[in-house]
């Protein structure tokens, strides 16, 4: 595992979902989710799927009631955030 944090990036889709949280605890559950990202990409489960694009990853903390769909870059310095869920 590095030291370095790896950067988070967001889809389009996943921006405008953004843009729709309002609730401050939704909010503070989401960062929660993203810094466990960002400090271990891998944390998250691997989607069985094709494996000719990138393998995507699922993250949930039951306990926050968070879901994040993302996948890792190849030099695994930056997750890209498909999809949220809280």
């Amino acid at each position: 595992m590095s030291l370095r944090r790896a950067r988070i990036a967001f889809s389009d889709s996943a921006a405008k979902q953004l843009e729709n949280i309002t609730s401050e605890a939704e909010i503070h559950a989401l960062d929660r989710a993203l810094v466990v990202i960002s400090v271990d990409p891998e944390a998250g489960e691997p989607i069985p799927g094709d494996t000719a694009g990138p393998r995507l990853r699922q993250y949930t903390d039951e306990l926050e009631a968070v879901r994040v769909l993302y996948f890792v870059t190849a030099l695994c310095t930056v997750v890209v955030v498909a999809y949220i869920e809280v």
